[in-house]
């Protein structure tokens, strides 16, 4: 279930088709596309039958395939069109429903309030995080030797020290300080190195910058000690999958968390077929799961943050929709993180190397404010910053 983003006919009338609606409901349909819409992917012809039956009564209408009526085919995907009145009319005439009506009610209720949710407070050991009125920068601090922008830049701590205190000053309101690249077909490291890499540069960078510093890792270990050396962020591209000690020190330390969708490792996340049945369904589906999974490991929901992954496991083409459609990630009702910087499918577009990809970056973050980014992770800070500032005032006023 997502609350779909459609900015003009054209798409709306895509989405139709797409579901499979009779060419004389797609008529019917077309203006009520202004509405909420919400999507339900991969139900059951019965219970679509109810649910438009339903939202007929109220005055709104859900589309659904056209053998749904008749049940020809087996399920159907359908969308839900109304205003946020109509939609919660809705929940609450099918809260008492078979055939998981009454669980659908309940999902309703929390997507509705979480769409509507425009501030978020991420809780560390030494401060509060407010995201609301303006994006956040994540500056991004790589100590390694083969990342694919800045890969061999800082090895020598100093240079990593004084690049941390450059990112702050130029606007960074978060340093993300990583070990490890995840490039693709990048090799993971032992924790030992990793360690030796991020540890005594956090510790050096705690002296000098008032800031919080994250940690880029997918390993508990160096989770734990980076925490415990002063990072106050632990931001895990595999979700906490990578290592099934990860959730359990999340949770003890108490610390925000950043979950990331990507298929794959950083080897292989590029390789063979990247197509998706649901590109962003199966991305949120996914970030929902590990959000619930977090939950059940004892870590606050209200310190969760979201990342989609781009350029993890997806085509350039892929990457595209998901900074167009991001707006659909509030479904999730938590802060969403975009990484852009200097990444592949821009270079697609403009040409030249990750250090030519400035424009296309600044491109591509004000199009991700503009459709719900609340950080963006970036290498260019101060350059990041002003375009953000000047798109939150269009946007937010």
């Amino acid at each position: 279930m997502r609350c779909l983003h459609i900015p003009d006919n054209g798409k709306a009338e895509e989405e139709l088709m797409r579901i499979g609606v009779d060419p004389y409901g797609i008529e019917a349909m077309r203006p009520k596309m202004s509405y909420l819409k919400v999507l339900l992917e991969g139900i059951e012809c019965k219970v679509a039958n109810i649910l438009k039956q339903e939202m007929l009564s109220i005055g709104g209408d859900v589309a659904v395939s056209r053998g749904s009526v008749g049940c020809s085919v087996e399920k159907t995907d359908a969308l839900i069109l109304g205003t946020e009145k109509q939609i919660r009319a809705l929940a609450g005439k099918i809260a008492f429903q078979p055939f998981g009506l009454k669980e659908m009610a309940g999902e309703l209720d929390e997507l509705l309030t979480n769409m509507a949710r425009t501030r978020f407070r991420l809780t560390t050991p030494e401060r509060t995080i407010e995201i609301a009125d303006r994006t956040l920068i994540m500056g991004i601090l790589n100590r390694t030797p083969d990342s694919f922008s800045d890969g061999g830049v800082y090895e020598d701590i100093e240079t990593a020290v004084k690049r941390g205190i450059a990112l702050e000053e130029e606007g960074a309101d978060i340093l993300d300080v990583g070990g490890e690249s995840s490039r693709p077909g990048s090799d993971a490291v032992s924790a030992a190195e990793e360690r030796e890499r991020v540890i005594p540069l956090i510790e050096a960078l705690k002296k000098h910058l008032t800031i919080p510093i994250s940690i880029d890792t997918t390993k508990a270990e160096i989770a734990r000690i980076a925490v415990e050396s002063g990072a106050e962020i632990i931001n895990d591209i595999s979700a906490m999958q990578s290592d099934d000690r990860m959730p359990s020190t999340v949770a003890r330390y108490g610390v925000p968390l950043v979950m990331m969708h990507m298929r794959g490792t950083p080897k292989t996340m590029q390789r063979g077929d990247l197509s998706y049945v649901s590109l962003r369904g199966e991305i949120i589906d996914f970030l929902r799961a590990r959000i619930e999974a977090a939950e059940a490991a004892g870590i606050d929901r209200e310190n969760i943050v979201v990342d989609p992954g781009i350029g993890f496991g997806k085509s350039p083409d892929d990457n595209l929709r998901l900074i167009k459609y991001l707006g659909e990630f509030k479904t999730l009702g938590r802060p969403v993180l975009v990484g852009v910087s200097r990444k592949a499918f821009i270079g697609v577009i403009t040409g030249g190397e990750p250090l030519e990809r400035r424009d296309g970056t600044i491109a591509a973050v004000v199009a991700s404010v503009i459709n719900g980014a609340n950080i963006v992770r970036v290498h260019d800070a101060a350059v990041i910053k002003k375009a953000a500032a000047l798109t939150d005032a269009i946007m937010r006023g």
